[in-house]
């Protein structure tokens, strides 16, 4: 069963069990392209702008409270869930999210019944324009927040944990992968839960721009058919809605035009992805062998590692991290380019823009979580691996610099390797160093500087 709808085209047939009208349809049906459906988020945030817009409206006499909180009724119902089945639009479609903001307009009108009208009353005050870039800040600060955040202070947490636990076992550091001085790896994992915190940091305060918001530019930034005050007034109600405290654009024209600030953000979301490709490579590797590689840590066997090979496990949760990190270093370079292709006064590549940013947020969130909790909560060091590569390591030597001078002491490592012998032996051999002064000087927990 179908019903006709009619838009400035003319009339289109609509599956009758559709809420949506004659502009979605013909997106639907112009637009076969690929399976990237506009993401829940856009959708769940448009249903939030166009409630805050109803009542703005409202507050300024242009629409009256029963629409409305008729508006506002079916909002609320797309916010729930309860009618995702009716956006049905791809990512691929005018790039400046016509479709998708007509797409809401219509499902809004045709459930709140006839006397709502998608053009007039739903989109009343707005353009595609500037509430597609508004939609899409709601639904990336929104994302940022509740995804990322709360994973990033869990792997911090647990980090802090891990650092504690081990931070006076002694390790051999390495520096070109090759074998370096010692340290100990609580230090090690310092580092790492540093890389952490600054990615909060960095994600945090730059998320702060997304809080602007483009709604009142209307069509070109000038906020034709909108009051002076309409972007403050839809600021106010998303901020009561929310609780973030959104605000209206300085300029305009700038929010219709560039997104800058969206690629900004996901400039730090990418520092973060490259921060974890670093820890899961390290803990791959830490964790090697179990009896050729370099074995100073345990991973838990979540799963048989090989179809062939009996009894392995592989570092699983580090390639599936590793992979995401690289696919958000991707999503950087799409939304850069992307970002790029604001001509005139509209930046026409606004759907591909937060497709590609909300889609680095969840990965990174799920791949972090999936990540501390089948590996890192797990992770076991293993201190007789660590203290046989700590007295074996050639590295030592450093220790006698201030002693014995770099020349002598590059001689002593340089013997050490030469006749496959340990570095106590040929420190002696050489004639430089009594066995006394060896022990002395030669304190791989000293050497850590781990009281400061």
């Amino acid at each position: 069963m179908v019903r006709m709808e009619r838009d400035t085209i003319g009339e289109i047939a609509v599956a009758e069990d559709k809420f949506w009208g004659a502009q979605t349809e013909r997106s639907r049906l112009n637009f076969k392209i690929g399976e990237e459906k506009m993401p829940d988020e856009v959708v769940k945030a448009f249903a939030r702008l166009k409630r805050a817009a109803a009542w703005s409206n409202a507050d300024l006499g242009k629409l009256s409270a029963e629409k409305a909180q008729a508006i506002e009724t079916v909002c609320d119902r797309i916010v729930a869930g309860d009618l995702d089945a009716h956006f049905p639009l791809v990512v691929w479609q005018t790039g400046s999210g016509t479709q998708s903001n007509m797409n809401v307009n219509e499902v809004v009108a045709h459930v709140a019944g006839e006397a709502v009208h998608p053009n007039d009353d739903v989109n009343m005050s707005q353009s595609s324009n500037d509430t597609f870039p508004t939609a899409m800040h709601i639904a990336a600060y929104t994302a940022v927040v509740e995804q990322l955040m709360p994973e990033l202070e869990a792997m911090r947490r647990v980090l802090t944990e891990k650092k504690e636990k081990y931070w006076r076992m002694v390790k051999i550091g390495r520096t070109h992968l090759q074998d370096a001085t010692p340290l100990t790896l609580g230090q090690e994992i310092s580092g790492w839960e540093s890389m952490i915190a600054h990615a909060e940091t960095f994600i945090s305060q730059s998320s702060d721009h997304l809080l602007e918001l483009a709604i009142g530019g209307t069509a070109v930034g000038t906020g034709l058919n909108a009051t002076a005050d309409f972007g403050e007034r839809v600021a106010k109600h998303l901020e009561a809605d929310t609780g973030y405290p959104f605000r209206s654009a300085s300029n305009k024209f700038y929010a219709l035009t560039s997104h800058s600030e969206i690629s900004f953000v996901h400039g730090a979301v990418r520092a973060l992805a490259a921060d974890l490709m670093k820890i899961a490579n390290d803990v791959r590797f830490l964790a090697s062998g179990p009896r050729s590689g370099i074995g100073e840590l345990t991973i838990p066997a979540n799963e048989p590692g090989s179809s062939i090979m009996p009894g392995k496990v592989n570092p699983t949760q580090c390639e599936a991290l590793t992979m995401v990190a690289a696919q958000v270093m991707g999503n950087d370079t799409t939304i850069n380019v992307a970002a790029s292709q604001g001509n005139f006064e509209l930046n026409v590549y606004k759907p591909a823009i937060i497709y590609n940013f909300l889609q680095s947020v969840r990965l990174l969130a799920d791949g972090m979580r999936s990540f501390r909790v089948h590996c890192l909560e797990g992770l076991e060091a293993n201190e007789a691996v660590m203290q046989e590569l700590v007295d074996r390591s050639l590295m030592l030597v450093t220790a006698l610099n201030p002693h014995i001078g770099y020349e002598k002491a590059a001689k002593i490592a340089k013997n050490a390797f030469a006749e496959d012998l340990s570095l106590k032996e040929a420190a002696i051999r050489s004639g430089f160093v009594t066995a006394e002064q060896f022990d002395l000087w030669i304190d791989p927990l000293k050497m850590t500087n781990l009281e400061g």
